[in-house]
């Protein structure tokens, strides 16, 4: 299915990742430098990096899927998270900056005390294990179609390569990939877009020929019950990109101001984004109505869509630069979570309970070896959810994330606004949040809505929309009264909590002042190595221009080229004055 060409650019991204993480190992002196960047970064590379992490292959396997089926309301969730962008410009980005920690769970510590800490730290290593799983399982469905090999081998071998970059590479290494992945993911989904438009005769053609659901969201199933799902996807992404454990993706940039302008950029990327990734699956309902016979290894050949699309329409080499970009995705979500997930084990147990006294050079040991041994443990997960065939990587990481992961924000969320709350509140708040996902799952299920609704038996995916949707409402309506309920205990604390929390509250109000509080730092050199990486990446894509291709084809290289390049040449030339 790949061409000689298609293989040899896959092979250049890889040598050129690994690179990256080369040129930005001196950048990495401590634990700080290694898992937050010495908190020296600038904003646009904070900002690709958050995009890039907030995404992975599930997009362009999972959500491609329900785009295929289901058409345009897929967007919802990505418009989410702008939304959610959008909050952490207004309020929480520069909080989260100005927390002044190198890892998210020191403010756990800070704000609900030791014990949250232990509990948050020991939470989130499995959950995050288990994410990775997820994405990676979607990373290898992708390849697994394309190259046609057993889901299985392409889950552990692209496991395994994503893990050495993660080893090699701290902080530094993974945001500067995030950016450069950024310029190589977008410029080629904006190719697949056209092609695949161009493959069914045009926008109008589009819009004439796509099923009917596609566009009317309420065609087929109950319009509350897609009102429904949509009220619960923004709430529900709104969580996820505005607690305390995500305040990692601005902990790394120099100041508070430079935290707003990284949050903007990622809104602004998730309003653009979404337009384009899913037209390639929405025309390939169009181009591909029968996917299982064309992937019949696949157990839900609609993850396929995206695959199907590019195949059909992109030239010899494209294949290749789509491939890498798709392997960006996960890979940079995998590089972050791996990183992060490292430093809530070694910064947040293994300094504080195991070795307290040891020095940097140990902490920076155990924090490579860490991060190998999470990574082999997300390949076991990915191989795990490969065997579940009765759930699509859509509803799989969806109702995860509502049943699971929506309990363990709750508190991170509401610790950052309310001052009140005694530290059991954090803990607490968890385990009651878990309660009622087991509840609403077993009781609250499809049967008891269209008993209580009249309505006619739901279709399998309204089904999994069902879950979703209690599994948000519930939790964050458990949670957040369990959560302020706990503020009438406030005068039960002790006054060693009060003056903690107050300290807190009041560093998270102090805006940060990088001169007096780093330094000089080093925006010139981050501009300029960033601007050569990316004047050489797109040197390469330009020489594709010569693979014997069609004149369209010659002509989608020249515009991802010329993309990167323009960009790299640009920051090269702003390294003079930064």
């Amino acid at each position: 299915m790949l061409s000689l060409f298609d293989y040899l650019v896959i092979a250049f991204y890889f040598v050129f990742m690994t690179l990256i993480g080369w040129v930005f190992r001196k950048f990495n002196s401590n634990t700080s430098d290694y898992f937050r960047g010495g908190g020296q970064m600038v904003w646009w590379m904070a900002g690709a990096s958050a995009f890039m992490v907030a995404f992975s292959a599930w997009t362009f396997t999972g959500a491609a899927s329900k785009a295929y089926e289901d058409g345009s309301i897929i967007m919802v969730i990505f418009f989410a998270n702008a939304v959610g962008f959008f909050f952490n410009f207004l309020y929480f980005a520069p909080r989260f900056r100005q927390m002044r920690v190198v890892t998210a769970i020191e403010a756990v510590r800070i704000r609900f005390g030791k014990a949250n800490e232990q509990f948050f730290t020991w939470l989130q290593i499995p959950l995050g294990t288990l994410y990775a799983g997820i994405w990676l399982n979607g990373l290898g469905v992708f390849v697994a179609a394309v190259f046609g090999l057993d889901l299985s081998l392409t889950i552990v071998v692209v496991g395994l390569v994503v893990l050495i970059m993660a080893v090699t590479g701290g902080a530094w290494a993974v945001v500067a990939s995030d950016f450069m992945q950024v310029l190589i993911l977008m410029p080629i989904t904006v190719v697949a877009a056209f092609l695949a438009l161009r493959e069914v005769g045009g926008v109008g053609e589009f819009f004439a020929k796509v099923p009917a659901n596609h566009f009317d969201w309420t065609h087929g199933t109950e319009s509350t019950l897609i009102y429904l799902w949509v009220g619960a996807i923004l709430i529900k992404q709104f969580c996820s990109t505005n607690n305390m454990l995500d305040a990692s993706r601005y902990l790394n940039v120099k100041d508070s101001g430079h935290a707003r302008k990284a949050a903007l950029l990622g809104m602004v990327l998730f309003l653009i984004g979404p337009l384009v990734w899913f037209i390639p699956p929405m025309a390939a309902s169009i181009s591909h109505p029968d996917l299982a016979a064309e992937f019949p290894t696949l157990a839900n050949p609609s993850e396929a869509a995206f695959v199907a699309s590019c195949l059909g329409t992109m030239p010899a080499g494209m294949i290749g630069l789509l491939v890498s970009g798709i392997f960006a995705a996960t890979m940079s979500s995998m590089d972050s979570g791996l990183n992060r997930n490292a430093g809530f084990f070694v910064k947040n147990f293994y300094h504080v309970v195991l070795r307290p006294t040891a020095d940097e050079p140990e902490l920076m040991r155990a924090s490579k070896l860490t991060t190998l041994v999470l990574g082999l443990l997300v390949i076991c997960a990915a191989l795990t959810f490969s065997r579940w065939k009765d759930i699509g990587l859509f509803d799989l990481m969806l109702q995860f994330g509502s049943l699971v992961a929506l309990p363990y924000s709750m508190p991170l969320i509401w610790g950052i606004l309310i001052k009140k709350a005694p530290s059991w509140a954090g803990w607490t708040t968890v385990l009651v949040g878990f309660i009622s996902s087991l509840v609403g799952k077993a009781y609250l299920n499809a049967e008891w809505i269209q008993g209580l609704m009249s309505w006619t038996p739901l279709a399998k995916n309204a089904q999994s929309d069902w879950v979703l949707i209690v599994g948000v409402l519930l939790n964050v309506t458990v949670c957040s009264v369990w959560f302020l309920g706990s503020c009438l205990f406030a005068n039960t604390r002790s006054e060693e909590e009060k003056e903690r929390v107050a300290g807190f509250f009041q560093t998270l109000r102090t805006p940060v002042d990088f001169a007096k509080e780093m330094g000089a730092g080093n925006d010139g050199r981050q501009f300029r190595i960033l601007g050569l990486l990316c004047l050489a990446y797109g040197a390469f894509i330009l020489l594709l221009v010569a693979i014997p291709n069609p004149l369209i084809g010659r002509l989608s290289f020249a515009f991802c080229g010329l993309t990167i390049g323009l960009i790299g040449y640009l920051l090269h030339r702003a390294s003079r004055t930064a």
